[in-house]
């Protein structure tokens, strides 16, 4: 086992596979931190994250703060005298919790640094239509996401959760020997930015190219789901494919075809969108065939 002590950060499924790298790999995770439990499902019982869930099957103590800048919770960082912290999926950390190993702390971002610095850098990738993304290690300073770049490697979108954790190995074996770059973030002539998602972010507007209304739904699918209105009501949609024109056609954008059976279609500026999976307010998430037959969708 590893003499380094690693405290690691983190709190969705995201971030599960690279703390169980870290124990796989025979590192010694001394603690890890996490949200608190959360109301969760028809009964809002309390639930731990994905990350408490795994830390518990390996006995390892789990932390979970309110607040970061709580001195009980700042006294018992301190007890465990990690020489390293490991962030991955966590929230913004003060200075005093990742100034407080004295190895740094790192995190791990879902994106080639410094394109796409923020808090949903996978979602905003595919809402560009970016074909290539990838994950960064970098050492946390007070900036947010601008650290010295440790390691970076180019990955399909589908491979982010697991070549990452492998990186987390990696950067963490390179670090206990000694051994690692420190590579300033270079300045990009175009900066692409990865904000917070807002519930206004995720309206479709029709008033765009097909591509770009896909590209929407599939960035933020199946959480928290681009939305439309239909029949007076808010209606997620998770899945959708384009649909050319044939012949061309001068429907207005935002028109709505359907047979009220088997498909339902929307117009963007330039093609059709098929909707093939949503859910209806007040409703579950289905298919289009299995919602046609239970709503009648007013054209």
């Amino acid at each position: 086992m590893s003499d380094l002590r690693i405290i690691f950060m983190g709190t969705p499924e995201f971030a599960v596979a690279s703390l169980a790298q870290l124990v796989e790999g025979g590192c010694q995770v001394v603690a890890v931190v996490t949200a608190p439990d959360r109301p969760s499902g028809r009964g809002l019982q309390l639930t731990p994250s994905p990350v408490k869930q795994y830390a518990l099957t390996q006995n390892i103590p789990v932390l979970q703060p309110e607040k970061l800048k709580s001195p009980d919770f700042l006294a018992e960082l301190q007890r465990y005298q990690a020489d390293v912290q490991v962030v991955v999926a966590f929230r913004m950390l003060p200075e005093v919790v990742w100034n407080m190993p004295p190895k740094g702390t790192f995190n791990l971002h879902a994106s080639l640094l410094p394109q796409y610095r923020g808090a949903a850098p996978i979602n905003w990738a595919i809402i560009n239509g970016e074909t290539e993304t990838g994950v960064t290690t970098f050492f946390i300073e007070h900036e947010i996401d601008t650290g010295k770049i440790i390691f970076q490697e180019t990955t399909l979108y589908e491979r982010l959760m697991h070549k990452g954790a492998k990186l987390v190995l990696q950067t963490v074996q390179a670090i206990e020997a000694g051994n690692y770059p420190q590579i300033p973030q270079q300045q990009a002539k175009v900066l692409k930015s990865a904000p917070k998602i807002f519930k206004e972010t995720c309206e479709i507007n029709w008033q765009q190219p097909a591509e770009s209304v896909r590209d929407l739904v599939r960035g933020l699918s199946p959480y928290p789901a681009a939305w439309t209105l239909l029949n007076g009501k808010i209606c997620k949609v998770f899945k959708v494919s384009v649909v050319a024109p044939n012949p061309p056609d001068d429907s207005p954008t935002g028109t709505i075809l359907t047979d009220n059976k088997k498909y339902l279609r929307i117009k963007t500026t330039d093609a059709w969108i098929a909707i093939e999976e949503l859910q209806l307010e007040g409703k579950k998430r289905m298919g289009i065939e299995e919602f046609l037959r239970g709503t009648h969708v007013q054209v």
